[in-house]
């Protein structure tokens, strides 16, 4: 009750927030039944299918995890331990605000998933969504019901254990392990070429060790901002990007993991055909990118409010001061301006070496 109460009292921007991932956790839902109906049609190759489900579940997990890390009602404050609300409580809250709207999502899926195979009440769009969800196939309702169950727990076990934990190690610590996990999926792609397990596999290293050095990087970026003699604005951009890579970089390695990957989908169409015909995921392997794409830039763009949560006593205090609010804009700027500059040509280098692997 107190999830739910904390939830109807929270602010508009933050019942947004939630209802995005509400409909990240629809989407992702919508693709796992779409699977599992390929399966139940045909039964040969799921197994890949399903793996490959897994990556925008993941994405969407992910999401969740920062919205619930940003949401003012799980933020301790002075006198909560008092009142009951300690971090243990606090951890509670976070996982049963996930779960609520993550059971949202996969109940909204169930609903347009059956209502496009015609099971609820006639078929829409002259059904083109039966033929393409199998209707005349029966849903194993168990297996329905578990995969839709599978993402609410992953995602509120994520939130409950990864709360507590707000002082985390120094960026520059995960660089190696981040470059070293890279390499080696890389390596599996150039070993697995195209199609298969094999090519999930490398692509899952290649993203965590980009997530891994993505704080390095975001450090990196702001010892290069504030280089060479730098005066107040400089140095005001960079300090705050070096305070704010622990925050930032793990979202913005996986951003770039998907642009490399959306870089070298395109290279290799250029050079004769996709990855695989129509895709891992057939016709709604589109979708299923644009879901990881828009999971990947709404986290990096929630653990930015995280740490612009974080910085607000140092705000105030520079306002206090008399720092006019266009120094504060362009500081801002100047960060946004060295993580692109950074991260572009990152991706487009992991892109071109993927595609000449995978078309080796």
């Amino acid at each position: 009750m107190l999830a739910l109460r904390l939830a109807r009292g929270s602010r508009p921007l933050v019942q947004l927030r939630r209802l995005l991932v509400a409909a990240a956790s629809a989407g992702t839902g919508f693709l796992l039944l779409y699977v599992l109906a390929e399966a139940a049609a045909r039964p040969g190759g799921s197994f890949p299918r399903l793996l490959w489900a897994l990556v925008p579940l993941a994405a969407t997990v992910q999401f969740a995890v920062a919205v619930a890390r940003t949401d003012p009602a799980t933020r301790p404050r002075e006198g909560l331990d008092a009142a009951g609300l300690g971090p243990v409580r606090l951890s509670l809250v976070a996982a049963i605000s996930t779960a609520v709207a993550c059971t949202l999502g996969s109940a909204l899926a169930l609903a347009a998933f059956l209502h496009l195979r015609g099971d609820l009440a006639g078929l829409p769009f002259d059904g083109a969504g039966a033929r393409l969800l199998h209707a005349g196939q029966p849903l194993p309702v168990a297996a329905a019901l578990t995969l839709l169950v599978l993402l609410p727990l992953t995602a509120s076990a994520a939130a409950a254990l990864t709360l507590p934990r707000r002082r985390p190690l120094a960026p520059q610590t995960g660089l190696p392990w981040g470059i070293a996990l890279t390499a080696c999926g890389l390596a599996a792609l150039g070993y697995a070429g195209r199609g298969g397990p094999g090519m999930l596999v490398g692509w899952s290293l290649t993203a965590v060790g980009l997530a891994l050095a993505g704080p390095g990087l975001a450090y990196a970026c702001g010892t290069l901002v504030q280089a060479v003699r730098p005066g107040a604005l400089r140095l005001l951009a960079g300090r705050a990007l070096q305070e704010e890579a622990p925050q930032v970089g793990p979202p913005l390695g996986v951003l770039c993991a998907v642009g490399a990957a959306a870089l070298t989908a395109l290279a290799l169409r250029d050079r004769g055909g996709l990855l695989v015909p129509l895709g891992p995921l057939g016709p709604l392997t589109g979708p299923a990118a644009a879901l990881v794409a828009l999971c990947a830039a709404a986290t990096l763009l929630t653990s930015a409010v995280e740490a612009r949560q974080g910085r607000a006593a140092g705000r105030e205090a520079l306002t206090d001061i008399g720092a006019p609010a266009k120094v504060l804009r362009t500081a801002a700027s100047l960060r946004a301006t060295a993580l692109v500059a950074v991260c572009v040509p990152l991706s487009w280098g992991v892109a071109q070496l993927t595609s000449l692997a995978l078309t080796r």
